[in-house]
């Protein structure tokens, strides 16, 4: 027989065999009797709902023979075998770049004519390829047919599901050629090895304030809008971003899903506890290109580079003082005020700033926590450690612009200082407003 005898009654489209004929009705019909028994997505053809489980089920039946990799379809694993060959015969006319497929080709066309012909039949967002508008459609939906097998997290992209595996698997392929450190994704990498380079590329168009992240200057640019469109539903308060809401609410339930694997102190912002690891690997991966000093955070980078340009944006509306930290500001702003929010809950005493009554509480409680290295004296706070240390290497870090005389400690300078000035009133009132607490 060998001829096309079957044909739709709508489209004249004719078929080899009447199965394939039934399938095809399907097409007009919308008819759908195979269901998804994970998620309830229906589909025309059993083989294609066969194909869809194993997003679900996770088997992937064929295997690449040279590196391994597995797939959940054929058309996949012929795909990635050209990846092998280095066979890439289809060329973009326009910037030379070439594809192994003829349909990526297609859709690297459309960057260049700008054709987005896939529309989102609920917004109207429109997009290039039709794979991105179904991710699209499943943020209206709600649809997440890609499960984590460990810990059942949903996602609404294969890609993404396979990103968060690696925090199961602790897999980290990216490496830092300078420094070694390993991520998890490629973009993390690029992010890290700005921190090597210096590399600021997304500057502020208000101030001028430059960041390695474009996300990180589209949070910096509310700050300039005063946009705060996420609020807090137990005490009103607006926050920039999503994941600054998501931050701030576990302050109210006490919730620290962050953990340290060496100590155990937990935190409720993982950007926190990656700051914390550093206190025990010792990475300090920011250095001061002045005068080489590392330092663990970006923000203590800034803090001291503001020690060689003597600039202080932070000045008092009362005295006109200024301060290179809004912190230092905060708690001079209550020598004026007399606020001292920070009681010991031992005798009561109040002080003006946290770490006033962390050093109070040492007297109740006897802890010194700071040890010296060289001879084991150990001291109540990290200052008194770091004064004494300069007794075993000889250090001298004030020096008097007067006679040039050095000391190891800022209040025998001061004691000197007196010397020449013979101002002991100004000298005495200066520390008070400075180191009182």
């Amino acid at each position: 027989m060998g001829g096309k005898q079957y044909k739709c009654d709508l489209c004249s489209k004719a078929f080899t065999t009447r199965f394939n004929l039934i399938t095809h009705s399907r097409i007009h019909s919308g008819d759908k009797p195979y269901s998804c028994e994970f998620c309830g997505k229906a589909f025309r053809r059993n083989d294609t709902l066969t194909t869809h489980s194993r997003i679900h089920t996770g088997i992937k039946p064929f295997t690449c023979k040279i590196c391994g990799k597995a797939f959940g379809q054929k058309a996949h694993l012929s795909s990635h075998m050209i990846i092998h060959t280095d066979k890439k015969q289809f060329a973009c006319a326009i910037c030379g770049k070439a594809f192994g497929l003829s349909h990526h080709l297609t859709s690297h066309m459309r960057i260049h004519t700008g054709e987005r012909s896939h529309a989102c039949a609920i917004c109207g967002k429109a997009f290039r390829v039709n794979y991105e508008l179904t991710e699209h459609t499943r943020i209206h939906t709600g649809e997440k047919p890609y499960t984590c097998t460990i810990c059942a997290k949903a996602f609404r992209q294969k890609k993404k599901l396979s990103l968060h595996m690696r925090i199961h698997t602790g897999e980290k392929r990216y490496s830092c050629k300078i420094c070694g450190k390993a991520f998890r994704q490629s973009s993390h990498l690029n992010q890290h090895v700005k921190i090597h380079s210096g590399e600021t590329p997304y500057e502020c168009e208000v101030c001028g304030k430059a960041f390695r992240g474009g996300c990180n200057l589209v949070r910096h640019m509310r700050v300039h809008t005063g946009e705060r469109s996420h609020s807090c539903d137990i005490c009103g308060k607006e926050l920039c971003s999503r994941h600054s809401l998501i931050v701030h609410s576990r302050t109210h339930t006490g919730e620290k899903p962050f953990s340290c694997l060496i100590c155990g102190k937990a935190f409720n912002d993982k950007r926190d506890l990656t700051i914390h690891n550093r206190t025990h690997t010792g990475e300090k991966p920011f250095s001061c290109k002045i005068c080489g000093k590392a330092f663990t955070k970006s923000g203590y980078l800034n803090w001291h580079n503001r020690t060689h340009t003597g600039e202080k944006p932070y000045s008092c509306d009362i005295c006109g003082k200024a301060f290179s930290q809004n912190s230092s500001l905060n708690v001079h702003a209550r020598i004026h005020t007399g606020d001292t929010p920070f009681s010991c809950e031992v005798c009561g005493k109040a002080f003006k700033s946290g770490g006033c009554l962390t050093k109070h509480t040492m007297i109740h409680t006897g802890e010194r926590r700071h040890s010296c290295d060289v001879c084991g004296k150990t001291f109540k706070d990290k200052i008194s450690l770091t004064r004494h240390t300069r007794l075993h290497t000889g250090e001298k870090p004030f020096s008097c612009q007067i006679c040039g005389k050095a000391f190891n400690d800022r209040s025998n300078f001061t004691k000197h200082t007196r010397k020449h000035t013979g101002d002991r009133a100004t000298v005495k009132n200066e520390l008070t407003k400075r180191f009182s607490c």
